[in-house]
């Protein structure tokens, strides 16, 4: 009876904390989590693409390649991406299939040190833009071979990452997984993280077994969701560290000057508003078409017809003459040269917009980068639109009619530019100049990436 009267006298944790502490007990549930995601990602990643190719009339609940193409694409991926918005990188640490995979070969691998070369900043920038630019080359949102080849490559080469290097750990996730910067600056929005309390982890015993970090964190010195997976194996770690709630918008405003990534901006501006866009909008935009015809009849004017040809192999230009899908060299090189022209508009734009506001604000740095987080939410949910789209494009194929799709599309908009904009003017603020700095600082800032919006428009409600 003490015992139990003991157990009622203690204070109750939160629930939030109380979850983080299950996390960390049950590992071997997240684990069978994981190993059931890794089977269902690859029987709908493998079996599809050697299955043929659907009729027109099929629909996607009987037919496994249209089935598989909507979960990925359809639900999968848009829904992953506004995860990290809300919850963080719950998805890296509970049910990624890569990462759980890499994880489990680094545990039987090499144990090699991690290359110099691999730790260099610019991988996820890099990685991102050649693997979204190479999916519309192939069209990895139409067909299950492209899908298999981006994704299950992915796969393979997380997995050799993992063998070679570290013991145990996700060095692919870590430093070279495609999606890692972008889950990188969409978690720092998260209302919920694990918090370190660095005072009570100086008051704990100095020995202690240190903490099984996966993403090969500096958990003491951990401030943020960026490069935390949420498994909560750390939870409770020295009595120190607990799953805790916060404003989405206190990491991006607790940005200091030297913490500022220029490689995180260079992929929120052009990759993430720039490339992801243009590969988002090129198959529904004139102006692509327009190009593309410009292009073909300078080409044919000078008796020039190589780039007409459609010869090329289906993992280097989309070829399915089966369905009438047929990629020519000329088609591959207007994708290129429209989702170039969209990342240089668009990410030229605005960082010639940060260029401008350093300057009015007196900026002793070149560039003000700090100020490029706070749109974040713009790139975030500029991204879901344009995944989401697919959705709704596939749902419309089985001839269901959605309404409000309009309105809600358009209040995304809204919420993503007034969310930008009052991240950005709290980050101006701190400058202690002018008001009439600040305010023209944000509004060149603000308007320069108004053409970010202005491509939505056109594509959602003008073409």
């Amino acid at each position: 009876m003490s015992e139990i009267a003991e157990r009622l006298a203690l204070p109750r944790r939160p629930w939030l904390q109380r979850l983080g502490d299950v996390m960390q007990a049950r590992r071997n549930l997240i684990q069978a989590i994981q190993w059931i995601v890794v089977i269902f990602y690859f029987s709908l990643l493998i079996w599809p693409a050697f299955l043929p190719l659907p009729k027109d009339y099929a629909h996607f609940y009987e037919n496994l390649v249209l089935f598989a193409q909507f979960l990925f694409w359809g639900i999968w991926w848009p829904f992953v991406m506004l995860s990290m918005i809300l919850l963080g990188r719950v998805w890296c640490g509970v049910f990624c299939p890569e990462g759980a995979l890499s994880e489990w070969s680094s545990r039987y691998g090499l144990g090699h040190t991690i290359p110099h070369w691999m730790r260099w900043g610019g991988w996820p920038f890099v990685a991102f833009v050649l693997t979204t630019v190479y999916g519309q080359l192939i069209s990895v949102y139409e067909y299950p071979k492209a899908a298999l080849l981006i994704l299950g490559g992915s796969t393979i080469a997380a997995m050799l990452v993992g063998f070679i290097y570290g013991r145990g750990k996700r060095v692919w996730c870590r430093h070279l997984c495609p999606a890692n910067g972008v889950f990188s600056l969409l978690s720092r929005l998260a209302p919920i993280h694990f918090q370190v309390d660095r005072d009570t982890w100086k008051q704990a015993p100095r020995r202690t077994p240190a903490v099984d970090c996966a993403p090969l964190i500096n958990i003491r010195a951990m401030t943020g969701n960026s490069a935390c997976h949420m498994c909560g194996r750390c939870s409770g770690y020295r009595n120190a560290i607990s799953l805790e709630t916060r404003s989405p918008n206190a990491e991006i405003l607790s940005i200091e000057k030297k913490d500022a990534n220029h490689w995180d901006i260079l992929l929120l501006l052009f990759g993430m508003l720039g490339v992801a866009t243009g590969a988002f909008q090129w198959s529904a935009s004139p102006w692509f078409i327009q190009m593309k015809q410009s292009i073909a009849q300078w080409l044919i004017e000078r008796d020039s017809f190589w780039m007409l040809n459609d010869n090329a192999p289906w993992w280097l230009l989309t070829h399915y003459p089966q369905t009438n899908d047929v990629f020519t060299w000329l088609d591959g090189a207007s994708i290129l040269l429209y989702i170039g022209a969209m990342a240089f508009s668009i990410g030229g734009l605005i960082l010639a917009g940060l260029w401008l506001a350093g300057r009015i604000l007196k900026e002793k740095e070149a560039l003000p980068w700090r100020l490029g987080y706070a749109l974040t939410p713009l790139a975030g949910l500029s991204i879901f639109l344009g995944l989401s789209s697919l959705t709704l494009s596939m749902i419309k194929a089985e001839h269901i009619e959605l309404i409000g799709i309009a309105e809600l599309r358009a209040s995304l908009l809204i919420l993503a530019y007034i969310w930008s904009a009052s991240l950005l003017w709290r980050l101006l603020i701190k400058h202690k100049i002018a008001r009439w700095r600040q305010l023209a600082a944000w509004a060149i800032i603000m308007s320069s990436a108004s053409l970010v919006g202005l491509s939505w428009v056109l594509m959602f409600y003008v073409w």
